[in-house]
């Protein structure tokens, strides 16, 4: 699994995360809040099915292959 979640991605991922996750016990209340995991999850992990699906990558490290 490569890191496809750059340095910049990942704060915003988890912050917006944990503020989605939130309004499960303050605002609406509604079970769809805890979709904000996956984004908390996401970002721990650096890695993001949905980006890898459609070929999104904005870790700026290149990776070299060695032959």
């Amino acid at each position: 699994m490569k890191k496809n979640i750059g340095s910049v991605e990942k704060p915003i991922r988890i912050l917006l995360g944990l503020l989605i996750t939130s309004l499960a016990f303050w605002g609406p209340e509604t079970p769809w809040a805890y979709l904000g995991l996956i984004l908390v999850v996401t970002g721990f992990i650096n890695y993001c099915p949905v980006w890898h699906a459609v070929g999104v990558n904005t870790n700026k490290k290149i990776e070299t292959e060695k032959l």
